[in-house]
């Protein structure tokens, strides 16, 4: 009788937590907090994190710190501090956590008591690290190198003045401000001095704009030297190359020397073996293909030497740690989602690489402890938490719960791994991710999905835009292809959709949402595509060729003429690679013809909304104005939603309120 009585009790229990959960929204979504990466005390038995939780009234976010005892699990609060913080460090010797908090560096006890300014310097500074004797900290900061503002007997005047490429980048102008690695000395920063720049007057960044961070610069080898990457080019030679190399600085000889001279891609994410006798590094091979294997490599201290670790494995590393001897753990895309892999070497190559995670989800970082492994998860239901993992029996327990009270209440969606065969014969993984209330006897609209990048793989992300979760809880099915071009299938895969971006990468959605739309529960006549950046020129071609498939558009900060846009764009190697080059190359390139979106407008039939921010330098907002014109000017139905501050993302809260709503309200008038 108890255990009938117990069992209904479950039922009932289970029952009304369902009626309890309600599907997610757009204000919902910005109540989440948003977890920052962890450091780990000396004894490994606390992290210390930041959250950051977003005011939508302020219109601002807030970070605070966090710790928890990765022993009993218990998590704490911290810090109740005003204004910006991060950066969080813990110094090898005190013990002491460190912060940034007003550009400068803070310090406070592990409770979070005592807490009081460490640098007095008259520039702001950020990225800071401890070296490994804790009396020193590495940093960056900015200055401004070259000329300033001339006409000064013209006050009122209000101009921009430059001889070179990259007078604007992503969402900034130049202005002639650098960003700069620097050292000092604890006791001299106290008091504002000893600031020593290892760069001198170079025009040149680290870290590395505008995606770059406190990975770009490490202590070397006791300390004695700084190790960071830099890409050491100006202007049009910088614009159209991603040749960065890795620099050692040496603290008392004052000598800087080039690690990797000879490699012409990019290098980067330097990293100190556990015994400092060897630097490890990702290396892409390729000068102006930002999108090229990144391989793993090793670089000697003793005898200049390097190895490449992966050459021989058709993988390309996204993160990495070093393990026990001869071990190392890495991070990877693979058929739809990041994994952790222990690689093994011997040295001179890897000899065996086997994955730790398989399940649907995304794990982007990882610390190595001594007996387990600290990683990042997140999945298209949950936003990024922090797990420990054991490497070997692969079990995980949750050492960061920042939004299980939320989440108790939101209701999931369910997630499909389909295979979909493709118009040349190829199997191509697409994510399928039905409402949280899906009932297979009814009939819903469905969006396909056009990823950006284009090479950035659909893998089990949670994005604070375009979030599969809250397109569910509207009531739509999600059609999200890894089509041609991406990530995580190998690296002809990846390489596919280079010069051919409205080849077969196009045939590649058609494929997706042809065999999805044969679902009996998927309304026909009620097809959306959607999209951002790549995804958003998508959107644009797929509307001059979807033969009346869909009954809506909506582009994000896509590409529409490809000759106007290579004019007004600013890193030109990923034109050159991807397009093929300049307009006025002779021959000229084919995608100017066949793969421009204006070239098709002729054919546009079908509602159309276009998304652009003031500030995208990397799509300029033109590209989104010629769109709307020319959707209106063939008579559409038509709309423009255009944010003056925002750049290729829409950052801030209310912003991004506003286009998640007008986002589905456009789809409930076109669908």
């Amino acid at each position: 009788m108890k255990k009938t009585f117990l069992t209904l009790l479950i039922i009932w229990f289970a029952g009304n937590m369902a009626n309890s959960q309600t599907p997610l929204t757009p204000e919902k979504l910005w109540e989440l907090g948003r977890v920052g990466t962890p450091a780990v005390d000396t004894k490994q038995e606390n992290i210390y994190y930041t959250v950051k939780h977003y005011d939508l009234a302020k219109n601002k976010g807030q970070e605070q710190v966090y710790t928890t005892n990765l022993k009993t699990k218990a998590i704490k609060k911290i810090t109740d501090i005003e204004g910006g913080i991060g950066n969080i460090i813990i110094n090898p010797v005190s013990g002491k956590i460190g912060y940034v908090h007003k550009g400068q560096l803070w310090e406070m006890n592990p409770d979070g008591t005592a807490a009081e300014q460490t640098t007095k310097f008259e520039n702001k500074i950020s990225n800071v690290k401890y070296s490994p004797s804790g009396d020193k900290i590495l940093f960056t900061y900015s200055l401004s190198i070259g000329e300033g503002k001339s006409h000064d007997d013209l006050p009122e005047s209000n101009f921009k003045l430059y001889n070179d490429l990259m007078f604007r980048h992503w969402s900034s102008w130049n202005d002639n401000t650098h960003s700069h690695a620097a050292y000092a000395s604890i006791s001299d920063a106290k008091n504002g001095k000893g600031l020593i720049d290892i760069q001198g007057n170079e025009p040149y960044d680290v870290p590395t704009k505008p995606f770059g961070g406190a990975e770009d610069l490490i202590w070397g080898p006791d300390g004695k030297t700084i190790i960071y990457q830099c890409k050491k080019l100006y202007g049009f030679e910088y614009a159209k190359s991603t040749d960065s190399d890795l620099y050692s600085y040496d603290l008392e000889s004052k000598e800087t020397t080039n690690i990797t001279p000879k490699n012409r891609g990019y290098d980067s994410h330097p990293v100190l073996s556990l015994d400092g006798k060897t630097l490890a590094y990702l290396s892409m091979k390729r000068d102006g293909y930002e999108s090229d294997k990144n391989n793993l490599m090793l670089y000697s201290f003793t005898t200049k030497t390097r190895v490449n670790l992966t050459v021989e494995k058709d993988i390309t590393v996204s993160g990495f740690a070093f393990g026990a001897e001869n071990e190392i753990w890495i991070t990877s895309p693979d058929q739809g989602t990041y994994k952790v892999w222990k690689l093994s070497h011997n040295g001179s190559k890897a000899t065996t690489i086997t994955s730790v995670t398989n399940d649907m989800a995304d794990y982007r970082s990882v610390i190595v402890l001594d007996k387990n492994l600290l990683v990042s998860k997140m999945s298209m239901n949950r936003a990024t938490e922090w797990f420990l993992l054991d490497g070997k029996s692969k079990e995980q327990v949750a050492v960061t719960t920042v939004n299980n009270e939320q989440y108790g209440s939101i209701s999931k969606s369910k997630i499909e791994s389909r295979r979909i065969k493709t118009t040349d014969g190829k199997e191509m993984l697409t994510w399928v991710i039905y409402p949280p209330d899906f009932d297979s006897s009814k009939k819903y609209p469905t969006l396909l999905y056009c990823q950006g990048g284009p090479q950035s793989m659909v893998s089990q992300f949670y994005s604070f835009r375009w979030n599969f979760q809250l397109m569910a809880a509207q009531g739509y099915i999600v059609v999200a292809p890894n089509r041609r071009g991406l990530p995580g299938f190998g690296q002809a895969w990846n390489e596919k959709i280079s010069k051919d971006w409205g080849g077969q990468s196009i045939q590649d959605y058609l494929s997706a949402i042809d065999e999805v739309a044969k679902e009996p529960y998927v309304d026909n006549a009620r097809l959306g595509a959607i999209g951002a950046s790549y995804g958003g020129y998508s959107v644009y071609y797929l509307a001059g060729v979807h033969e009346k498939r869909f009954k809506s558009f909506i582009s994000h900060c896509g590409l529409f003429n490809l000759e106007s846009w290579y004019g007004s764009t600013e890193e030109l190697f990923f034109a050159n690679f991807d397009i093929g080059g300049p307009y006025w190359k002779i021959p000229k390139p084919k995608s100017y013809e066949a793969f421009s979106p204006h070239k098709k407008v002729q054919n546009w039939d079908t509602p159309m909304m276009v998304i652009h921010g003031g500030k995208d330098f990397r799509v300029p907002e033109t590209q989104g104005m010629e769109a709307f014109t020319a959707a209106r000017s063939m008579g559409l139905k038509s709309r423009f939603l255009y944010y003056p501050e925002e750049s290729h993302w829409v950052l801030s809260p209310q912003n991004g309120v506003v286009w998640h709503r007008e986002f589905f309200k456009w789809l409930e008038e076109t669908l």
